[in-house]
């Protein structure tokens, strides 16, 4: 027989991405830790979703839970798996024509990575000069952000992080070939066995604003993200800009492929037509042409979507409609696909005040199953305001099959999103309404013309748009809502229930 031809590469603007915590996906060997084989277990539940790409936490070896300060950058956590186990993850995504991106925070180390172990008190470490040491003695490492010097794990354990500094050749070189390494392992030349793309975190012009390590845009980042991509032209960098701001500098100085679109993220939240309207325009005239904006409605480091609406029920297929719809790559955090409730809480200086945004994916209807990702139960208070709960809706089991549900939009919008490259790649533009609580706007290609209208409102409307000023519509009618499959006699006049999505196809 003849062997198959490989499927086109994907452009970047069409993938989808899953953000996930692996510790709290699924549990795959039942020790109540989330791992690598748990999510090539669950790849076939992403796939049916409308998953294309999986961007994961941080995986090198670490005291935390969310793994984010080293002990060792080229270890690969053991409860995940290990080297071993992400290969495999790696292997089984990428035969699904799926891809991996890998978080990376390489500012700081803790107390137990060897450069610190080895130069800590000792001027004479050849790691002496890795680590930002203040004062003789190397006995005053450089805090991190926010002036900490250590940061408290759930478990208890205080375990200090230090700075690094990236402007030491050597710490420059050793980290370059550690990028270069997770996109080709064996060196081959074979891309197969490699990452597909990196988030890296807190990414910064001067690091933790101190005036100590700057210019690192223009004189460490851009120059190591050219390297990877001499080594292979497909790698894509995302970074995470610790302001969180529009992303414009990060273009212009870095050279990155995409950065987050905080901003829109603010203003999805607050349901202010003018406000979101602002936001989309600033967000993308500051994106460059062949750059990219990964749009989301919550992460890791925010709260739930569902908490900041109340869980109402219209407000989250609305987040849902412009997460996935407006031009942009959309990211979706595990668990936002089912309204997974969770918000900060305050224990002091501890990694714990975010366990209730990260919990485990609600598999069931109930809250313990197979493969449940418990890792942090009956841990501390934490546990007690745990927002998983027996029969509350907020499942996967009580949403798949469910008529309606939250999980059944998602997973709707994703399939339109696959099936009409208008909504993926196409360009946007604004369409005008009179009413200050309907957001209309158009997508469209050389052969797609599809129009997005979201009421953002409680109560029902009707509204009117102004298709006058947009000639890509001259001869053509907006005849079929995607969604609801109704059909229009071609009038500019719809109707919309209270948080109301239509998505209206003209032909």
């Amino acid at each position: 027989c003849t062997q198959q031809e490989p499927a086109p590469p994907r452009a970047f603007e069409e993938e989808v991405f899953y953000h996930v915590l692996p510790r709290s996906f699924y549990d795959s060997d039942g020790d109540r830790e989330g791992d690598f084989q748990g999510l090539i277990e669950k790849l076939d539940y992403l796939q049916e979703l409308g998953v294309t790409a999986v961007l994961m936490l941080p995986i090198y070896d670490s005291d935390y839970y969310h793994n984010y300060f080293a002990n060792d950058f080229e270890a690969v956590d053991p409860e995940y798996g290990g080297k071993e186990g992400y290969f495999e993850l790696l292997e089984a995504l990428h035969q699904r024509g799926m891809k991996l991106f890998m978080d990376m925070e390489i500012h700081y180390v803790t107390e137990r990575h060897p450069w610190y172990t080895d130069s800590y008190g000792n001027p004479h470490s050849p790691y002496s000069k890795y680590i930002i040491y203040n004062g003789p003695g190397n006995t005053e490492p450089e805090s991190i952000i926010f002036g900490l010097t250590a940061l408290q794990s759930y478990d208890g354990d205080v375990i200090k992080i230090c700075t690094i500094d990236l402007g030491n050749p050597q710490v420059r070189d050793y980290l370059y070939g550690l990028f270069r390494y997770w996109v080709d392992p064996n060196g081959d030349g074979d891309f197969r066995d490699g990452i597909d793309g990196y988030r890296i975190d807190h990414i910064m012009d001067d690091l933790d604003w101190k005036g100590k390590q700057t210019n690192l845009l223009s004189d460490f980042w851009k120059p190591l993200f050219q390297q990877l991509r001499q080594q292979n032209p497909a790698v894509k960098i995302i970074g995470e800009q610790a302001e969180w701001g529009y992303g414009k500098e990060y273009f212009a100085k870095g050279d990155l492929d995409a950065v987050f679109a905080f901003p829109l993220y603010m203003a999805v939240g607050r349901f202010n037509k003018q406000d979101l309207m602002n936001k989309i325009d600033s967000t993308f005239l500051s994106t460059p042409a062949g750059k990219h904006q990964l749009v989301f409605i919550e992460n890791h480091d925010t709260d739930r979507f569902a908490s900041v609406v109340a869980e109402n029920p219209g407000k989250l297929r609305v987040g849902a409609a412009l997460n996935i719809l407006l031009k942009g790559i959309p990211s979706i955090y595990y668990g936002q696909e089912l309204g997974m409730k969770g918000v900060k809480q305050e224990w002091g200086p501890t990694d714990a005040n975010d366990i209730l945004r990260r919990e485990a994916f609600e598999w069931y209807q109930t809250v313990d199953g197979p493969g449940m990702a418990l890792w942090y139960r009956d841990s501390g208070p934490w546990w007690d305001l745990t927002n998983l709960r027996d029969d509350d809706g907020i499942s996967l089991e009580e949403q798949q099959a469910t008529p309606g549900s939250l999980w059944q939009f998602y997973r709707q919008l994703l399939t339109l999103r696959r099936e009409h490259a208008a909504l993926a790649s196409g360009e946007f533009a604004f369409i005008p309404n009179e009413d200050e609580k309907v957001l209309s706007f158009l997508r469209w290609n050389d052969t797609q013309y599809i129009a997005v209208i979201v009421n953002l409102d409680e109560n029902p409307r009707e509204v009117t748009l102004d298709l006058a000023g947009l000639p890509q519509l001259a001869g053509k009618a907006l005849q079929r809502d995607l969604l609801s499959g109704e059909t229009f006699s071609g009038s500019a006049g719809f109707s919309l229930d209270g948080y109301g999505v239509r998505v209206v196809k003209a032909e």
